[in-house]
């Protein structure tokens, strides 16, 4: 719940101010991307409630002060624990490695507190079934718990949604997803965290493969039923860290050696609950490629397509205009009239990555205050939870075709 600081009320005195209590776990690159959000929504949207960033968990009490005062926050912890017991926490927000998922947001929880989690959900379909359990119980409690898919909150996408929903594009025949990066292409890039499947859960496929997933399903308003699918992990060992991880990488000096148990690449073919046909493509060994993110949607009635790269941006094919005029068109998404939008800038003056969590951080305080459903749901997070296991199952049986429980 909100929390409501006292104020005086003399003649002209302000009215109460309400704030919601931010608990972060994590401070590497999500912890920095998550604290921008905070930081900045309720300087640019009119929130009922405004996030307070009340303190900051990490387990190295030297870097983690370091990043309280590097991004805002008011105190530093050193055990998650002590962070959801504070006072001043309303929502715990945890935006560390997979394998501590679960247990954070199920005490966090049954704590009383609000929970906003990091994609992917959990390592495992067991562990994210407890914890959309959790959400369950928490929301009949007024909790709320959501999953950072933060790509729904880039406008042209959330655009592109409303585009679906009204019926533009008709029925659904094609979705083509692909999330391509390159950090792994050196083999003597270090084995951080991201490579082992213990604190991973997966590699380029949750990594990378989550997003893609989620926004597939987000975008067509149905689940995936289905999916066939092949992985490799081209570099099989890589070079020991020997300090903390920077980033993506770290420093390593190449004597010793550890296995990567991780996938590096993972494509895979899907079948929607309507019959549409998609297909998706997860890797981090794409040469070249940086952070691309595509998105392509047929129906039949038009199609739409999407460039992270060009992140301001919407292609729009409209099939029902006669053939002499016909073809995709780019939309500017950056008028006051599209998502998230009004509070920005004048029209063509573009966003980027970073406002995605400044409208995720809009959209929690929102709906907490608001009372409203949270979306993306733990149960959102629970059904890509169950694509990513259905994909690893059908890759470990040479592509069988293996359904997907929703």
């Amino acid at each position: 719940m909100a929390r409501r600081e006292e104020t005086e009320q003399g003649t002209g005195a302000p009215p109460p101010t309400a704030t919601l209590g931010i608990g972060m776990v994590g401070y590497a690159f999500m912890g920095a991307a998550h604290s921008q959000g905070w930081r900045t929504a309720g300087h640019v949207f009119d929130l009922p409630v405004k996030p307070a960033l009340a303190a900051i968990c990490g387990r190295d009490r030297t870097a983690v002060e370091a990043a309280a005062a590097r991004h805002g926050w008011a105190a530093a912890e050193t055990d998650w624990r002590a962070l959801i017991a504070r006072d001043d926490v309303q929502l715990v927000d945890i935006c560390t490695p997979g394998d501590s998922h679960a247990e954070i947001a199920i005490a966090a929880l049954e704590a009383g507190k609000h929970v906003l989690c990091e994609k992917p959900l959990a390592n495992t379909v067991a562990e994210a079934e407890a914890m959309a359990e959790a959400a369950e119980r928490a929301a009949a409690r007024g909790q709320v718990a959501i999953v950072g898919f933060n790509y729904r909150k880039v406008p042209a996408l959330t655009y592109a949604r409303t585009l679906i929903e009204e019926g533009r594009l008709g029925r659904l025949r094609h979705v083509r997803a692909t999330y391509l990066q390159d950090w792994l292409v050196d083999p003597e890039s270090p084995l951080t965290w991201r490579l082992d499947r213990d604190r991973a859960g997966s590699g380029a496929l949750g990594d990378l493969g989550a997003h893609i997933v989620d926004l597939a399903q987000y975008l067509a308003g149905e689940p995936l039923v289905g999916v066939s699918a092949i992985s490799e992990t081209f570099v099989r060992e890589r070079p020991v860290l020997t300090g903390a991880a920077a980033g993506l990488s770290g420093e390593a000096d190449g004597t010793a050696r550890g296995a990567v148990t991780v996938d590096d690449a993972t494509l895979f073919t899907g079948r929607l609950a309507s019959g549409a046909l998609a297909f998706f493509e997860a890797t981090r060994m794409a040469a070249g490629r940086k952070n691309a993110l595509r998105l392509e949607i047929n129906g039949e009635r038009g199609s739409i397509a999407f460039d992270l790269e060009r992140l301001n941006e919407l292609s729009f094919h409209d099939h029902t205009e006669p053939a002499t005029t016909a073809g995709f068109r780019r939309i500017l998404v950056t008028e006051p009239q599209h998502p998230y939008l009004e509070a920005w800038w004048p029209p063509g003056h573009g966003l980027g990555y970073e406002h995605t969590f400044v409208h995720q951080a809009r959209d929690v305080v929102r709906t907490i205050a608001e009372g409203g459903a949270p979306v993306p749901s733990f149960a959102d997070g629970l059904q890509v939870q169950r694509v990513l296991a259905a994909v690893e199952e059908s890759a470990a049986k040479n592509s069988v075709h293996t359904p997907v429980p929703f």
